[in-house]
This record gives structure tokens, C-alpha cells and sequence, in this order.
């Protein structure tokens, strides 16, 4: 395992600590999770993606300056290319990008590490602790990393058990403030016991 590592850069590690309260992360599902999977002309990514992007504008208004994407294919790199986006209006905010290892990329597809340099080239820090792929570990710490260094969670959640139903318990217990999108079902609807689950989610949330 290495030492935690920043690019050449721009941020340090206690810089993007200190920038906790006015910082943001992501979590949510990778595409093969979501129903359109990786069809990004699916008019129900498209319902995501606007939906996200304001909630992000949201996180702006009230003073968010720092997002943290944990940069994997899906929801990660969406948001990530949204903070982007925001950015060119907005030239104080920062992006970090927190990989759970260096080589994340290296079973994907030309198009999506294409996708995923040009988006690396572009971040304001990088924060990576591992140098290989080590199953759920480099995950799960990437994950608290993120949740540690941010007071406000943005969540695309579907309700299924796994790794950002994970994340957004940590972050409900670590007390960041929770957003939480529900991404449409084939039919273009939320199902019903999603819909129950996120309610009183939101009703635990809303009482901090």
C-alpha cells in the first residue's frame, strides 16, 4: 500500500480536509446497475442527469466550492463532468477525483478510459491510495475517504443492497446532509417500497 498521493498539484490532503464544510461528494450506482445500463440516449438518463445537475446547482447557491467523484463509471463520471460544466461559470469551484486504485480503468472499454483520462486531466486533485485493484477494500476506503472530507452527500439510489446503500448509511451516520435521486424503472416510475424507503430516509435527514 502506498502513502496517500495528490497530484502535482493543486490541493494537499489537509487542504481538501479543511474544505469540508463547504465540500460535496457522489455516490450511486455503476451503469450496468441502472436500467438504461449504458445508453446514455434513454430519456430516463436523461431525467437523472438534469435532476443531478441541479441538485449540484443547489450545492453552489448554498456555498458548496469543492465536489469529491469517486470517478467510476456511471453516476461518478456524470457528476463529474457536471461540476466541470459549473465550473466554466463558476471558476472557484474544485474537483477531486478519490480512486480507489490506479488502475481502475484498465478492464473498461477504449471509449470509457478515453472518457476517463480527458475527465482526469481536468481535476483539480487527485487523491488514490492504492496502486492496484484489491477487491472491495480499495473500495470501501475510497468510499469513507470521500464521506470523511464532505459534509453533503449526493446519492443516485435505486434501493438495491451493495456499495452506495453502504456509503450513504456511513454518511448518514457520519451526519453529512443527504440528497438522495431515484433514477426511473423501466416503466418510468419509482417503485413503490423505493419510494417508502427514501421517505423516511429523508424524514431521518431532515430531523438533524
Amino acid at each position: 500500500m502506498k502513502e496517500d498521493k495528490i497530484n502535482d498539484a493543486k490541493l494537499t490532503e489537509n487542504e481538501i480536509y479543511k474544505l469540508k464544510p463547504t465540500t460535496c461528494c457522489f455516490t450511486g450506482h455503476r451503469s450496468q446497475k441502472l436500467p438504461w445500463k449504458f445508453n446514455e440516449n434513454d430519456k430516463r438518463f436523461f431525467d437523472m442527469k438534469a435532476r443531478t445537475k441541479i441538485e449540484i446547482e443547489k450545492a453552489i447557491a448554498n456555498g458548496y466550492t469543492t465536489f469529491i467523484s469517486g470517478m467510476a463509471l456511471g453516476f461518478d463520471m456524470l457528476c463529474a463532468e457536471l461540476v466541470l460544466e459549473l465550473k466554466k461559470d463558476n471558476p472557484n469551484i474544485k474537483l477531486i477525483g478519490a480512486l480507489p486504485c490506479k488502475n481502475q480503468q484498465k478492464l473498461w472499454i477504449h471509449e470509457q478510459q478515453k472518457r476517463y483520462g480527458n475527465l482526469l486531466k481536468q481535476l483539480d486533485g487527485i487523491r488514490c491510495k492504492y496502486d492496484a485493484y484489491n477487491g472491495s477494500e480499495c473500495m470501501l476506503e475510497r468510499n469513507r475517504y470521500m464521506i470523511d472530507n464532505s459534509s453533503l452527500c449526493i446519492a443516485l439510489f435505486n434501493g438495491l443492497h451493495g456499495g452506495t446503500e453502504s456509503t450513504i448509511n456511513y454518511a448518514k451516520n457520519q451526519g453529512l446532509k443527504l440528497v438522495i435521486i431515484k433514477p426511473l424503472s423501466e416503466d418510468g416510475s419509482v417503485k413503490k417500497d423505493v419510494v417508502e424507503f427514501f421517505d423516511l430516509l429523508n424524514k431521518i435527514n431532515n430531523k438533524k
